[in-house]
């Protein structure tokens, strides 16, 4: 699936399976808890805005933000087999073509280094407004669940 470009900005109209939407709407409802841990507990606070399970193609993107140009992607032990790390390996290619910066983070990550991954992503998503020239913002504090540990 090909995808044309916005004239005005550049930007790619990303394409969408849309057999893949009820699929899509099942996984934001039923959430791994690692990928539950890292929405509510910084992604869903930030400016530029993240969104979840975003079809693009035949893929379905963890986490998605636009304005950043990123994607991020919760790996469960399953993506360490052979068959799935050629499957990652060409589904990332496929979104680095859209000029997509795809981040593959480990659910053990997620799990014993919570803290250490938002202060490196934050890092990440700082720099990236800097190069896109646009305002970066945090407001987990709105959310007493939030507890970066």
């Amino acid at each position: 699936i090909m995808s044309e470009t916005d004239n005005k900005t550049g930007n790619y109209h990303l394409p969408k399976n849309k057999q893949l939407k009820g699929f899509a709407k099942t996984m934001r409802k039923n959430p791994t808890d690692e990928e539950s841990r890292l929405w509510y507990g910084l992604l869903r606070y930030l400016k530029p805005k993240f969104h979840r399970q975003k079809i693009i193609g035949n893929y379905i993107a963890d986490f998605y933000c636009p304005k950043l140009k990123i994607i991020i992607e919760v790996d469960g032990s399953q993506h360490y087999e052979e068959k799935q790390l050629i499957y990652d390996a060409i589904r990332t290619e496929y979104l680095e073509e859209f000029g997509y910066e795809v981040i593959r983070i480990p659910n053990y990550v997620v799990n014993k280094e919570f803290k250490g991954l938002t202060n490196y992503l934050i890092y990440c998503f700082q720099t990236k407004c800097k190069e896109f020239d646009l305002e970066f913002s945090c407001n987990t504090e709105r959310n007493p669940r939030t507890k970066f540990k």
